[in-house]
């Protein structure tokens, strides 16, 4: 067979999300693009701050030798010291550039961090529903998620996580402010993980990693604050991408960054360095390194959000349907009127609404909306929309 059994049903299991591009794709050509509303995929909208095309385009027009080239596989060290002296002047601790390495993204950093942790068999614990891309991040290396179930508000279950570490449990993943649902996990959650972990660690003989995916960090409302894990926990590794703070997606770009006491740091950060070379990623773009080292305080314009938040709550509130009100990310996660969220979906297509099925995340019973694409007005007009759509059930 041309294709690896593994990868078609891999292609299976991460098709949702893709299978409802393709089908906004035929009802934007049939029904025209603005009556249709697809809350499908979760792309930044505001553009880049101003002062990043002006730091880019300094850059491009310096001529100076070699400044294209290769760099060592953790990055420029002069970038990763002005993001070590920026992560801790906020968490109050004394990090140096051998904290951080450059990365292709937080996609780039969670695999590069999986590949340095990770041993055939092992497995890292991960609160559902959760971004489905970890499944295959972790099987990249020979690993699995190990699913645990979440509070009724998305909230974490610390005792759930607590008891499904076992002997062969490198890390435990979380996402916040979190993708499908926008919660945030408060201080005092963390605070009881980390306790947790630290019991966990010595019952098992080995660190517990603490692996945070942080690429909405600055995606929040009613001043939401998420909280420095790294003032947390020790034994803590953030990845992190500037994809949505300064909307360069499509520009790859984003750090790891470890806690200066972080247990074995020096075999950790090597193997992730090496693991930055031998996946593939080489380092992280050259230019872009540059560019968000001039922008580590300023961001893309984020009141864009909000706005859309609170037009995608109304409508929500107005046609009845269940959700937790997200603190943060660009999406909402709605509990299905009827049990099978799949079949809702479907019903939802004929209302001309897109949206993602909480299977696709190990949430059944729940649907994602991402509400950062469209226009303020086009999402207002949606609401007739759901009005049908909530009458059918």
């Amino acid at each position: 067979m041309p294709v690896a059994d593994k990868m078609k049903d891999f292609m299976e299991r991460s098709s949702w999300i893709r299978a409802m591009f393709e089908a906004g794709a035929k009802l934007k050509a049939q029904y025209g693009e603005e009556n249709v509303f697809d809350f499908s995929l979760g792309n930044p909208v505001p553009p880049p701050p101003g002062r990043f095309f002006e730091v880019t385009q300094d850059f491009l027009s310096n001529p100076a030798p070699g400044i294209h080239g290769y760099m060592p596989n953790a990055g420029y060290p002069d970038v990763c010291e002005k993001i070590a002296r920026h992560l801790g002047k906020s968490a109050g601790l004394n990090m140096g550039a051998e904290d951080i390495i450059m990365t292709v993204g937080a996609a780039g950093a969670a695999n590069i961090i999986l590949k340095a942790i990770l041993n055939p068999g092992d497995n890292i614990v991960v609160p559902k529903p959760y971004f489905v891309e970890y499944d295959f991040y972790a099987d990249n290396f020979g690993g699995t998620v190990n699913r645990v179930p979440s509070g009724p508000d998305f909230s974490l279950d610390v005792q759930a996580i607590a008891d499904a570490i076992d002997e062969k449990t490198a890390a435990v993943m979380i996402n916040t402010p979190h993708n499908p649902t926008g919660v945030i996990y408060p201080e005092e959650q963390l605070k009881e993980l980390a306790a947790a972990l630290i019991k966990a660690g010595e019952r098992i003989g080995r660190p517990v990693y603490l692996i945070s995916d942080e690429p909405y960090k600055e995606v929040v409302y009613e001043g939401a604050n998420v909280p420095d894990l790294l003032t947390i926990y020790p034994n803590s590794i953030i990845a992190y991408s500037f994809s949505k703070s300064l909307s360069l997606a499509g520009e790859r770009i984003g750090y790891v960054a470890v806690h200066p006491d972080i247990a074995d740091k020096a075999q950790l950060t090597g193997a992730m360095v090496l693991a930055n070379r031998i996946l593939g990623f080489v380092n992280a773009p050259a230019l872009m390194q540059r560019a968000v080292a001039e922008l580590l305080d300023e961001t893309a314009d984020m009141s864009v959000y909000v706005k859309k938040r609170n037009i995608m709550c109304d409508i929500l509130d107005e046609t009845g349907f269940e959700y937790v009100k997200p603190k943060g990310a660009f999406y909402i996660f709605p509990k299905s009127p009827i049990p099978d969220d799949i079949e809702f979906v479907k019903i939802a297509q004929e209302e001309n609404i897109l949206v993602v099925p909480g299977t696709g995340f190990q949430g059944p019973g729940y649907f994602r909306i991402a509400f950062c694409c469209m226009t303020d007005k086009q999402l207002a007009r949606s609401i007739d929309a759901f009005k049908k759509l909530r009458e059918r059930f």
